[in-house]
């Protein structure tokens, strides 16, 4: 059936694909690193919280992206429009930018690592490399617009599972051990330290950031135009569900197949806290070619996460300073910190650590503004949370404020 405006109504799967580009940001390489630490080091313990965060990201994601589709505006441009001060709103400006830049970090070094064992190129070169190629994916972006660089995007999101996976069909986990640990429970000090971790490195603040204005450029502005008509909405709104439902499938179960394989093959393998301890470990266990295609998933969880991130700052500071850098330029800018830490050879786990240290400072920042805003009948009218809604994105935000706070009390006492 056709709209009135004789415009063939949009096919459901062609509405799919901004959450499958902010998922991405679920299986950069500090969710490599921590899941793979979390299964060598205590087995299936923390089956449950990798389930858990995927629960919660879930949430996250479809408050955002229904922003984005209902107001024609991302989060950052909602919060920057209710910031008064300038002042105000250029400091809230510089704890996300801090937060994107952080997020930057860790991906350009994953991808350096990933260039290292695969190839033995040096990492302060590989940091350029993995730069370059994701300059090439935005120039996509901001030429040829939002579909061709989704579609690169969810190739290279293949390719991450594909990586990530076959070792758990040659070093198959066990079953019943997977079941125990979907009950909740920890050992010690450091098995609270690697769940907050995993969890922090699943809802970042710049995917919340990004699925809004990935929403809002492929539907409200370029394709609706105007302001929507209420079953057009809700089409989009059914098939951001399902957009969301399917991007938090394939990202949980990636991070949960690696922290089985780790478990399953590598259980007090020392090293294993590292990437590249990682693959050497899983080079030993299960032989060269599951190894490589590790450092083959680890490259594209690089490349494309590294894209998406520098997307997202550029919305953060669109949205709050009313400033727009050209896209490659930003990029260009925001590869500094990264290839600083790599040219003085910091030690790049190190330096992976760090920066979800720092994304835990801003994640009060994005959720909490979230929740609150897609409760308001003023922003999103008929659209707005229901109660139950509301008072469970208020309950994950309560906890994951809370458990990246013990993270931060955990990483800075001796």
């Amino acid at each position: 059936m056709t709209p009135a405006t004789g415009t063939a109504a949009p096919r459901s799967a062609w509405l799919l694909g901004p959450a499958l580009v902010a998922g991405v940001a679920y299986l950069d390489p500090g969710n490599v690193a921590t899941n793979m630490s979390a299964g060598a080091r205590f087995g299936y313990l923390l089956v449950w919280v990798v389930v858990l965060g995927n629960a919660m990201a879930w949430l996250i994601q479809y408050l955002s992206a229904k922003l984005g589709v209902i107001t024609d505006r991302s989060l950052a441009e909602t919060i920057g429009a209710r910031i008064r001060s300038p002042w105000a709103r250029r400091a809230y400006w510089a704890q996300a930018e801090l937060v994107a830049m952080a997020t930057d970090v860790a991906e350009v070094i994953g991808g350096a690592v990933a260039l290292w064992l695969l190839f033995d190129v040096p990492l302060l070169a590989g940091g350029l490399i993995t730069g370059a190629v994701s300059m090439a994916l935005l120039a996509i972006q901001s030429r040829r617009g939002a579909r061709p660089f989704e579609t690169v995007i969810i190739g290279l999101m293949a390719i991450i599972a594909l990586g990530f996976t076959v070792g758990v069909f040659v070093g198959p986990p066990d079953g019943a051990s997977i079941l125990a640990g979907l009950v909740p429970r920890f050992e010690g000090a450091d098995s609270v330290l690697l769940a907050a971790s995993i969890l922090g490195a699943t809802v970042m603040p710049h995917a919340i950031y990004a699925h809004s204005a990935l929403a809002r450029d492929r539907f409200a502005r370029d394709d609706l135009g105007g302001t929507p008509r209420p079953a057009r909405i809700r089409r989009l709104l059914r098939a951001t569900r399902w957009d969301v439902t399917i991007a938090l499938a394939i990202a949980g179960t990636v991070n949960l197949a690696i922290l089985l394989l780790g478990a399953a093959n590598l259980p007090g393998v020392p090293g294993t806290d590292s990437l590249e301890g990682a693959h050497a470990a899983l080079a030993d266990s299960l032989g060269a070619a599951i190894a490589t295609l590790f450092a083959v998933g680890l490259l594209a969880s690089g490349l494309a996460s590294t894209s998406v991130g520098a997307y997202a700052g550029s919305e953060i500071m669109q949205g709050l300073l009313h400033v727009r850098i050209p896209l490659l330029a930003r990029r260009g800018i925001t590869l500094l910190p990264a290839l600083g830490i790599l040219a003085i050879g910091y030690d790049p786990t190190t330096a992976l650590i760090l920066s979800q240290v720092v994304l835990s400072f801003g994640i009060p920042f994005a959720l909490v503004p979230l929740v609150v805003i897609t409760a308001q009948r003023r922003t999103l009218g008929d659209h707005r949370n229901r109660w139950w809604t509301t008072g469970l994105g208020a309950l994950f935000s309560a906890f994951l404020i809370a458990l990246n706070g013990v993270l931060l009390w955990l990483t800075f006492t001796p």
